[in-house]
């Protein structure tokens, strides 16, 4: 009895952190869209890259085959929270493909198969070559790779922030929901068992706490003035 009311506890914190974990990732993947209201006004991607939202694609792409219970049963919300976040990208690169210049869009259509490409042979490797277990490790660390790597743009940002002495460049409620998000799912990562989880947002969450240090400190002791677009270069 006290085992399966522990269990049942375990459960239920774990779905919460992982809910919880759901709606702060979709705050963020809400967060581009001032940048895509100015390319739709303005017609043109500007100065604008699109790679970000490449890269992001093929994260949440491969974190969604992770939380598919053919490689990982019992951690579904990872897969839903990736799923909306593929679907997220995916409409952010069609817009900027659309309102590239014809040489950007060649380039960003060519890095989007590219993408769906090797997507699709990183998902046939893993069924064809590996049984459940190894499975799993397989796609495992394929999505800590991907996604301590999604961390250099946070370091990028610190790194600004620093040489600047602004945090015109790091939103606060961005940073504030970057690392809530983190949080969560390194919360439910732990309650999982799951270190392919909880490894890569422990990261994310140390990062989180460092930009809000940072915003708290530059933002006291130098303002918040800017005199350029917040998310110009660096969207």
């Amino acid at each position: 009895m006290i085992s399966t009311g522990l269990s049942s506890v375990f459960s239920g914190c774990s779905d919460a952190a992982g809910i919880a974990g759901n709606i702060f990732a979709f705050v963020l993947f809400l967060s581009p869209i001032p940048t895509f209201r100015r390319i739709i006004k303005s017609q043109s991607t500007e100065q604008f890259s699109g790679l970000p939202y490449v890269y992001a694609f093929l994260n949440c792409l491969i974190c969604l085959w992770y939380g598919l219970p053919i490689i990982s049963p019992g951690i579904i919300l990872v897969a839903t929270v990736n799923s909306i976040g593929a679907v997220f990208q995916l409409i952010y690169i069609s817009i900027f493909i659309w309102y590239a210049d014809n040489s950007r869009k060649l380039k960003m259509s060519g890095l989007l198969v590219a993408v769906v490409a090797a997507f699709g042979v990183i998902a046939f490797v893993s069924m064809a070559f590996f049984e459940s277990h190894a499975r799993q490790i397989f796609v495992g660390y394929l999505s800590v790779f991907s996604l301590i790597s999604m961390f250099a743009s946070p370091l990028c940002v610190i790194n600004l922030v620093i040489k600047t002495r602004s945090v015109e460049y790091m939103p606060f409620y961005l940073s504030l929901a970057t690392f809530v998000m983190s949080l969560s799912f390194f919360a439910y990562g732990m309650l999982k068992f799951d270190p392919f989880i909880y490894v890569p947002n422990g990261i994310g969450t140390i990062l989180g706490i460092c930009q809000l240090v940072l915003y708290s400190y530059y933002s006291s002791k130098y303002g918040e003035d800017s005199s350029e677009p917040l998310l110009a270069p660096y969207a």
